[in-house]
């Protein structure tokens, strides 16, 4: 019999309705989750509980993310697990699913999944979703997989998922590479293998409080906003235009910024690569490069933010930051 053990952080698969506010709150717990989906007695799993937070997915923090690692690699050490199910709201899946990628060193998948529907609207999505997830989980092709997302009956690779709408139940996608793999009539079907895998950072046995800014370009841009960040971070991620590019009235200060933290150039379109030697206007991806700025690579921005956070957490130096980001350039 496989064993997969369950962690439940809260999110909509766990809401239930809230007469003082008039909406929904994290409630259920992890076992009350499990007892939803009766199928799951037909897998042949067991299943080990832990219910680990119940909050709304936009309140997790890194330091949620530290413990819950922590817990997953004492399980994995203490017992005979064939993989880990993580329940929990679909706002940061994709933020949760990269950042323990990136730390997971382990064989076992660890499978994160969540609803877009909660248990009180007709046709709620969480109990199939958790049943995948399970499927999934104790799937021996996945060993080695790092970490997954599973709804709606997709397996998608934490280095590509995406939350690309905010209702439907099909939201979550893989831009530039499609899931890895299916549930159907119980069982996982692959379609792809899983991307190469980065070199897990660990979970550090002393990590340090960062601060890693997130800067969006826009249109007209003066670089007024910009120079808000200077002093008040230790690292920063710019979301440039298309593949890499700034309007001039930045370029000087992105330059002085660069002088002294470690300032990651990825595009705002968070598909596709950020370019290296195809522009050299001033403020173009080659010029930047030249002022130090460091290449997300294929990294959107928000997963360009999360890498850098935990490399300056790690104390990482600016080669090895420049050498981790590198190998996110297909």
């Amino acid at each position: 019999m496989s064993t997969v053990a369950v962690y439940s952080l809260g999110g909509t698969i766990a809401m239930t309705a809230d007469p003082l506010s008039g909406g929904v709150v994290p409630t259920l717990s992890a076992r009350d989750l499990l007892d939803a989906v009766p199928q799951l007695a037909c897998l042949g799993v067991e299943l080990l509980v832990n219910d680990f937070r119940r909050v709304p997915s936009a309140s997790l923090t890194f330091d949620d993310l530290t413990e819950l690692r922590a817990a997953i690699d004492k399980t994995l050490a203490d017992a005979d697990i064939t993989g880990i199910v993580i329940t929990q709201g679909t706002d940061t899946i994709e933020e949760t699913a990269f950042v323990l990628d990136l730390q997971h060193g382990h064989e076992q998948p660890v499978v994160v999944t969540g609803a877009m529907r909660n248990p009180t609207l007709a046709g709620a999505d969480g109990p199939a979703n958790l049943y995948a997830a399970v499927i999934a989980a104790a799937e021996p092709r996945l060993r080695g997989a790092g970490v997954l997302v599973a709804l709606n009956d997709e397996i998608h690779a934490a280095r590509y998922v995406r939350k690309s709408h905010t209702t439907s139940t099909a939201a979550f996608t893989s831009r530039g590479a499609g899931p890895v793999g299916l549930i159907a009539e119980g069982r996982v079907r692959l379609t792809g293998e899983p991307p190469r895998r980065h070199g897990a950072l660990g979970t550090a046995a002393a990590r340090r409080e960062v601060r890693v800014g997130l800067y969006p370009v826009g249109f007209g841009d003066d670089g007024e906003l910009l120079m808000a960040w200077e002093g008040r971070c230790d690292g920063l991620v710019v979301a440039a235009l298309g593949g890499g590019h700034v309007p001039r009235p930045l370029v000087e200060h992105l330059e002085r910024l660069a002088a002294r933290i470690p300032v990651v150039l990825a595009s705002r379109i968070d598909n596709g690569p950020v370019l290296s030697g195809t522009y050299g206007y001033p403020g173009s991806e080659k010029d930047l490069l030249g002022r130090g700025l460091v290449p997300a690579g294929d990294l959107g921005p928000y997963h360009a933010r999360l890498l850098l956070h935990e490399l300056l957490a790690r104390n990482a130096d600016r080669e090895t930051i420049s050498e981790r980001f590198a190998f996110f350039t297909r």
